[in-house]
């Protein structure tokens, strides 16, 4: 195991430094905007545009440029005699001039708490109701719940945000049920945070959620027909010791890479539709905004922080798969 880890840290280093020069070459030698007159604004002339261009390094060649780049993200600490700014160094944003870093930080722990409570939304409903749809197969119990499940996959995220705020905001909603509700950005207390991400986890989890019921089930019916649970109920077993134990146990273990991914997919700023509707100041937005004034350095350096929960995310899943299925092994 211990072999398989550093083998899987080394290739993720190596992966992330391909990331990131895909993206480079993706913003800055097929950029859509100039960005030194980003920068300069409007009015600015030839040789405002010429002098920003040189302070942001523009005039070197795309191989320079790379190599102070890799250098910013990559070197651990401040060198002597180097341009590095210590770790985790993805410029400067074309527009506001903030380090992209401490941007993508202050951003994060708004989607870090989006993600976490719809994570526990959409398991705790996925999970029973995937359960009971495959122990109940071809019951009225069954058809409701996957034509609900239908439902919400069918509908798009944001479009299922609207409807929740026309129904439920304590502000605009016809049954405001969730009083206290109002905006993240504005909100000074954990309560106050806690009750304007109500609405959010509850769309963002039940929208995945429905997905992952769908998925369990499937794989709950094609586990239930393997022989060692029908010898499971031969030997007398109870039922739901054979549901719970071994089942479930052998179903689950795909949805754990499915909810690595998806996890680390949201974390890295996918989650744009549920920040953008309900105002939420987390990496999503920040993606949003930044891809609307071509904001360069802000998208690579997001982009290339997502690549990073989606490496080490993926490691996770893989370490934990060993410990879920025994028959998993990495020797």
């Amino acid at each position: 195991m211990a072999r398989f880890i550093v083998r899987r840290l080394i290739a993720s280093i190596f992966l992330l430094i391909v990331v990131s020069a895909v993206v480079f070459l993706l913003f800055y030698v097929f950029p859509s905007a100039d960005p030194a007159q980003l920068r300069a604004g409007r009015q600015a002339n030839a040789d405002q545009i010429q002098a920003i261009r040189e302070s942001l390094g523009l005039d070197k060649s795309v191989i320079a440029q790379f190599w102070i780049y890799i250098k910013g993200v990559f070197t651990p600490l401040d060198l002597p005699g180097t341009d590095s700014h210590g770790p985790l160094y993805f410029g400067h944003s074309y527009q506001s001039n903030a380090d992209v870093k401490d941007v993508i930080f202050s951003d994060l722990p708004a989607t870090v708490m989006l993600v976490v409570g719809a994570v526990i939304v959409w398991m705790g409903v996925a999970i029973p109701t995937g359960i009971i749809s495959a122990v109940r197969r071809r019951s009225f119990l069954d058809r409701a719940t996957m034509i609900t499940t239908l439902i919400f996959i069918s509908a798009p995220v944001f479009w299922l945000g609207l409807v929740f705020l026309y129904l439920f905001a304590d502000d605009v909603g016809l049954i405001p049920i969730f009083p206290g509700i109002g905006s993240y950005g504005a909100a000074d207390t954990f309560a106050g945070k806690v009750g304007a991400m109500i609405l959010p986890w509850l769309v963002l989890g039940l929208a995945t959620a429905a997905i992952y019921a769908r998925y369990l089930r499937s794989q709950m019916l094609d586990v239930m027909e393997e022989d060692y649970i029908r010898t499971a109920y031969a030997k007398g077993l109870p039922d739901k010791r054979v549901i719970m134990k071994h089942t479930l146990r052998s179903a689950i273990t795909p949805i754990v890479t499915l909810l690595g991914l998806d996890v680390a997919v949201l974390l890295a700023g996918n989650a744009i539709l549920t920040e953008t509707v309900f105002n939420i100041p987390g990496v999503g937005a920040e993606t949003f905004n930044a891809i609307k004034r071509s904001d360069l350095p802000m998208i690579q350096g997001i982009t290339l922080f997502g690549a990073f929960f989606i490496v080490t995310l993926n490691l996770v899943v893989d370490i934990a798969y060993a410990y879920l299925d025994p028959r998993v092994r990495y020797d």
